[in-house]
């Protein structure tokens, strides 16, 4: 261990043709890629949205497969971004060694991180946009200002793409994911407001629900969805802002102290 594993990072646009080299590889499996991130979200928000909302009236002032279809696509926003910077990430570092490869050229560390972070971003980006041509399809709205969620899906992959990574520095092979997934991304998935509002929980929960990013997401798609402007929205944006930079900087730590061995 040596001070230089805790140096900010320095950056440069040397990051561009890495990210520029995923989305070549990406192009070659688009089409099974999107079917596969949008299928997923799909099915569970025609499934549940359908069944209890005919036994729910509303929920939240909204009907509730409306109410359903925000939760949504923050959930596929960041199940994809979780996927691409868990299984996908620790493909390239660690069994397929293009790091290893990339490392070779002029290119540091941080620029590789950086580009992984923006990489599932990307992907995170255009399952949350698919998501949100199906609300449209299905007449859940027709605000102008539910457009606003596709920058909101890419703050939300940046944000889970970053602690993603983390997990990808520590993991020693595939299977340390599913301690991930199952104690992270499931528990906000059913805490965070995606199926029904916060406030439900008991007091102590909706303490811990706040301070999870996925709240803040939700929190932040749901009145996009209704046409208005997300109360606190500068709050949620910091937060989600605050998650992507902390976890980018823990994670470079851990790969440069990880591929230093």
């Amino acid at each position: 261990m040596s001070n230089s594993d805790y140096a900010l990072p320095r950056l440069s646009l040397r990051f561009f043709p890495i990210w520029q080299r995923h989305w070549l590889v990406w192009k070659k499996i688009a089409a099974p890629s999107i079917l596969g991130h949008l299928a997923d979200p799909v099915i569970y928000m025609l499934g549940l949205g359908y069944g209890l909302g005919s036994l729910l009236p509303s929920m939240g002032g909204l009907p509730y497969m409306a109410f359903l279809a925000a939760g949504t696509v923050c959930y596929s926003t960041m199940n994809s971004a979780s996927f691409e910077a868990l299984y996908s990430g620790f493909a390239r570092m660690h069994e397929q060694r293009t790091w290893e490869a990339i490392l070779n050229t002029p290119v540091s560390l941080d620029d590789v991180v950086l580009s992984e972070i923006l990489w599932a971003a990307t992907k995170s980006l255009m399952s949350g946009a698919a998501v949100l041509a199906v609300i449209w399809l299905l007449g859940l709205s027709h605000s102008l200002m539910s457009l606003w969620m596709i920058p909101l899906a890419l703050l939300i992959g940046l944000a889970f793409a970053a602690i993603g990574l983390i997990m990808t520095a520590l993991a020693p092979a595939y299977d340390f994911f599913m301690y991930y997934f199952t104690l992270v991304i499931t528990p906000m998935m059913l805490l965070c407001g995606v199926f029904f509002p916060v406030t439900q929980l008991p007091e102590s929960m909706q303490m811990v629900a706040g301070m999870l990013p996925l709240t803040h997401a939700v929190d932040l798609a749901r009145p996009l969805m209704s046409g208005n402007v997300p109360p606190q929205a500068g709050l949620h944006i910091g937060v989600l802002l605050a998650y992507t930079l902390s976890a980018f900087y823990i994670s470079l730590v851990l790969f440069r102290r990880r591929l230093s061995r």
